[in-house]
């Protein structure tokens, strides 16, 4: 009845905007808004996108029928369209039933990560989760594992997109979800997945008798999404007194009444009932999951009575040092297999891990930004018998398990709630050992943001004025008085710092993406969004260890970024809009 509102209405526009162009599947899979037509999320279109990725699977594995496919969902609905996630699930159990597939479909709503654990824990062949993480509350999507417990990367997700093409008709059985209901093929994995999640979460519970004892209070917020149930069982497996839970936000909420955005990377905004309940508890700690829990903010209360939330570059250190930390006492004496060990991060977040690694003599190594990337290369050198100990990007995501081959802020919330418990033993904060590992490692400061652009000629324009910056084919040796030593440009393929310069990490011509590193430890990163109208640049300065002059290294920066801003992208000139709170 939505179409017909519109055509009653003469909604021209929106009615294009609905059955314009179909959605395109790529590596994240769908997310898009649900309602009718063929660029939403509705029981058609995911219908659809299960017979082609059900048809792909056929093609990639014989024993399909043998061992099945997982599906997921959160606790998005909208009540305009009837879409939920929930219902979109029982539709693509239906879809895989009607082929003799096995559909280990959750009974009740599941954070993220559950999905690639059961996909890894069972020896699945693939795994689906019906969520749109923290965009808005009209929006859905469509995530997909493959047999390895990471999420997919090329060429799978060409190959699914073309079988989706090729399979648009819904087959009759489709929409049966009754039939599939009774099916003998429908199994739910909920009761021993959980069980099971936890107790494989326990092998990174390192001080359990300080757990027990610990007199922290740690406020927790699920942000209206499904972490409240998961975050209380993961403290409990690892002894950990019971965080206290905002009410208000505790419930899966589809609506999300108390946030402009579910998104906890927006920072006190989203957090601002934690913080209170914080100050009535006198809790100094406040954790929040996004409303599909695989990421974790978390904030802490200074001796000024300020709230400091930490960046997930500034997390990423701290649950990285605490990883090794842990795995060095695990070791003993035996110090010598530290060469085996390796942490991972996206090129666009924080090289403190690589700083760590040098002086620690474990392996570093970048991935592309997503945790695709960084899921399937952990999966890589897990085979090869190496210790993938952690992996982070800045966008708060963190894989603190090789259980979960993406990021978990289920059992990072256990993690870090151990590593607040152990520091308070030793008197000490969040805030106070990030800077004991600056001061030990070198300062990483960090300063990310983004420019809105709706019009894609003016992007393709600004990055070719990069790309040809001195005449042709040449890229800009110096940025207002900063030189600049090195370019990688994963458009294009160039990377000046290789003896061919050609990169190493895979290139992408579809999407736009220059790092520019430069004289004074400075890097920068220019890329566009996968998903939004943006140009989003990630900035960092490594300060050497020993320079610890803060308000030096900050000015630093930020005089690179402002001529980063003025030379680059010339924010006038294009007609970019700043990010709202900049």
């Amino acid at each position: 009845w939505l179409q017909l509102t519109m055509v009653k209405n003469g909604a021209v526009d929106e009615l294009k905007k609905c059955f314009g162009a179909r959605m395109e599947f790529g590596t994240a899979g769908l997310r898009a808004a649900m309602g009718p037509g063929v660029s939403r999320m509705n029981d058609l279109t995911i219908i659809q996108t299960t017979q082609g990725f059900c048809r792909y699977l056929e093609q990639c594995f014989a024993d399909l029928k043998e061992r099945g496919v997982v599906i997921g969902f959160d606790a998005r609905e909208h009540t305009a369209s009837g879409g939920s996630s929930k219902r979109f699930a029982s539709l693509a159990a239906a879809v895989l039933i009607s082929r003799g597939v096995p559909a280990y479909l959750f009974s009740a709503f599941t954070p993220t990560p559950y999905v690639p654990f059961t996909v890894s824990h069972l020896g699945l062949c693939a795994g689906i989760m019906v969520t749109a993480s923290h965009n808005p509350k009209q929006d859905n999507g469509y995530k997909v594992y493959w047999e390895n417990g990471a999420q997919i990367i090329p060429p799978h997700d060409k190959g699914i997109a073309a079988a989706i093409e090729e399979n648009l008709e819904p087959w009759p059985e489709s929409w049966d979800t009754n039939t599939a209901s009774k099916s003998p093929l429908l199994k739910d994995p909920y009761q021993d997945i959980h069980r099971e999640y936890l107790q494989s979460i326990q092998q990174h519970c390192f001080h359990r008798e300080v757990n027990k004892c610990s007199e922290v209070k740690i406020v927790h917020t699920s942000v209206h999404g499904v972490g409240h149930v998961f975050v209380q069982a993961a403290f409990k497996a690892f002894d950990l007194r019971p965080p206290y839970a905002v009410k208000e936000q505790e419930d899966p909420d589809p609506e999300f009444p108390t946030v402009e955005y579910p998104n906890p990377e927006e920072g006190a905004g989203v957090l601002n009932l934690s913080f209170a309940l914080a100050d009535r508890e006198g809790a100094t700690v406040v954790f929040a999951n996004d409303p599909d829990a695989d990421r974790l903010a978390v904030a802490e209360k200074q001796p000024s009575g300020e709230w400091r939330v930490f960046s997930g570059n500034e997390l990423g250190a701290l649950l990285g040092w605490w990883s090794f930390q842990c795995w060095k006492q695990q070791q003993g004496e035996n110090k010598a297999s530290v060469k085996d060990v390796y942490m991972l991060a996206s090129t666009v977040s924080s090289k403190i891990l690589r700083a760590i690694g040098l002086k620690e003599g474990f392996h570093f190594e970048e991935t592309l930004t997503g945790f695709k990337w960084m899921g399937n290369r952990a999966k890589q050198l897990l085979d090869q018998g190496k210790t993938v100990l952690f992996a982070f990007e800045e966008a708060i995501g963190y894989m603190c398990s090789p259980a979960v081959l993406d990021k978990d802020g289920v059992s990072a919330a256990a993690i870090a709630g151990e590593l607040v418990s152990y520091l308070a033993t030793k008197n000490t904060s969040l805030s106070q050992q990030l800077k004991a590992v600056y001061d030990e490692y070198g300062y990483h400061l960090t300063k990310n943001s983004y420019f809105i652009c709706h019009d894609q000629n003016t992007i393709k324009q600004l990055f070719e004025r990069l790309r040809n910056y001195e005449g042709e084919e040449s890229y800009p040796k110096e940025c207002q008085g900063f030189a600049i030593t090195a370019v990688r440009d994963l458009t294009t393929g160039y990377d000046s710092n290789q003896p061919d310069s050609k990169a190493i990490l895979p290139t992408s011509k579809s999407s736009q993406m220059i790092t520019f590193t430069f004289a004074n430890g400075g890097v920068a990163t220019m890329r566009t969004s996968g998903t939004e109208p943006k140009i989003k640049y990630y900035t960092e300065l490594c300060a050497a260890p020993g320079n610890s002059d803060l308000n030096q290294l900050n000015a630093e920066l930020n005089n690179l970024v402002d001529a980063i801003v003025e030379n680059f992208f010339q924010p006038k000139k294009n007609n970019l809009t700043p990010r709202p709170d900049s």
